[in-house]
């Protein structure tokens, strides 16, 4: 646990960049090409709110993200171009948002079929919750959330119908069938609380469990799903990822790729806890926000909240043992 001191530094740190976030300005993408072992998927707009929060991908070469500030859900296309799919309303002025004060758009979740669900925090109970945006249609609250919380990850779980939902305020993770209704306190473990500034964060279901981040402490936690649904005993997968924000699993086993955003750093995090730096700002990276992995490919979305520089998206070809070598698509493929 870090001391009060370091805690507030870095929760001013955080602050400070949310915002730099939140501040129009015309500075241009970096023009400086990745290192060798990565690629850029597209530049986004910076002075037009193009921050990628969350990433998941469509299996005709798309990805879909969320633009955290701009309250845009925008589907960007495998040659980069960026389409916004849905504008989510803006909440009553003088409304402040948990941790963020500004209206928040968090993490997304794709099913087969081409549904979205998305977070969106607000400090609103009208706005506040668990949205859902079929394709062709227009964005509609199936779930709300405390208001008074900030729902950040979103995980999926669609063999069982489920949508798993990690408050960064609240230290909760939360639980809401895919066609809606009351939502259903999963766990509020001790370690899911933040220590500063945001608790629990990314969110996964991989083998049997519930996978979740907690930024103020660094740590990968997992929750074993039991017979009854239940969340079991929590275990700590990894500690020391600082400022981790989302993850990826690299395939079927626990080994997993971590966003490490003030570091601008992506992690590899091994089953045993141990991890090491994958990828840095010198590939491109600008405050990594989320992963996502499909095959023997990686997405990295960057939202550039420190460096108020270059929001983008990377790919990444991940080789055998989960390294992270060069990316041979421009854009998100089928494998």
């Amino acid at each position: 646990m870090t001391g009060l001191m370091t805690t507030r530094t870095r929760t001013g740190l955080l602050a400070t960049a949310v915002a730099a976030a939140l501040a129009v300005t015309a500075t241009g993408p970096a023009t400086a090409a990745p290192e060798p072992g990565v690629r850029f998927v597209a530049h986004l707009d910076m002075a037009g709110g193009q921050r990628p929060e969350n990433i998941t991908l469509e299996p005709g070469g798309s990805a879909v993200v969320t633009f955290a500030y701009s309250r845009q859900v925008a589907r960007i296309g495998p040659e980069g171009r960026v389409h916004v799919l849905a504008t989510l309303p803006e909440p009553p002025a003088g409304s402040v948002t948990p941790a963020l004060t500004s209206p928040f758009l968090g993490g997304i979740v794709r099913t087969h079929d081409g549904t979205l669900y998305f977070l969106y925090a607000t400090g609103t109970g009208d706005l506040t919750g668990l949205w859902r945006l079929r394709p062709g249609g227009t964005p509609q609250r199936i779930a709300a959330l405390p208001a008074d919380g900030l729902p950040n990850g979103l995980a999926l779980d669609e063999r069982n119908g489920l949508l798993y939902a990690a408050d960064s305020v609240l230290g909760t993770i939360w639980r809401v069938p895919v066609t809606g209704g009351a939502p259903i306190r999963w766990s509020t473990a001790p370690e899911l609380a933040a220590d500063g500034f945001l608790g629990a964060n990314g969110i996964k279901v991989h083998n049997g469990a519930v996978w979740v981040s907690n930024l103020d402490k660094g740590t990968v936690l997992r929750f074993p799903v039991t017979r009854h649904g239940t969340a079991g005993p929590v275990q700590t997968h990894a500690t020391g990822l600082l400022d981790i924000d989302d993850f990826a699993f690299t395939g079927r086993g626990d080994t997993l790729l971590a966003a490490i955003n003030a570091d601008n750093e992506v992690a590899r995090v091994e089953p045993g806890g141990r991890h090491t730096v994958v990828l840095t700002a010198a590939d491109g990276l600008q405050g990594p926000t989320s992963l996502a992995v499909r095959g023997t490919t990686a997405y990295i979305a960057s939202a550039a909240y420190f460096t108020n520089d270059d929001p983008n998206v990377l790919s990444a070809r991940i080789v055998p043992g989960g390294q992270v070598g060069k990316a041979t698509e421009a854009g998100p493929k089928d494998h």
